[in-house]
């Protein structure tokens, strides 16, 4: 299994993948899969992260390309981007306000 990084409580880890039917980003949470990345599941373990990929990859039929993604634990205990790319990742597509970024303008208002 190809990663960057190994997990450890110093540089936690979440899965994210894109749904296979709707294409945009998710993010594993206990087996399944949410839109939310406030809501993933960090790993923190090596084995356990490793693990976990071997269930995402054999989601096939719901995700694809799934990869680990370092974290870092927020404030609140959530999970967090550390990097560029999974920031943008988590507002949605760029290219007009719809889906995530719609609502997240509405809740601004």
């Amino acid at each position: 299994m190809s990663k960057t990084f190994t997990p450890s409580f110093a540089t936690p880890a979440v899965i994210t993948a894109n749904d296979l039917r709707m294409g945009h980003c998710v993010w594993m949470r206990d087996g399944g899969w949410t839109a939310d990345p406030r809501e993933a599941q960090l790993f923190e373990d090596e084995a356990i992260a490793d693990l976990a990929m071997l269930d995402a990859i054999g989601q096939a039929n719901l995700v694809v390309g799934p990869y680990l993604a370092e974290a870092k634990r927020g404030t609140d205990g959530r999970p967090e981007p550390t990097h560029f790319r999974e920031a943008f990742r988590r507002r949605g597509p760029s290219n007009y306000f719809h889906g995530k970024q719609a609502e997240l303008e509405a809740s601004n208002v």
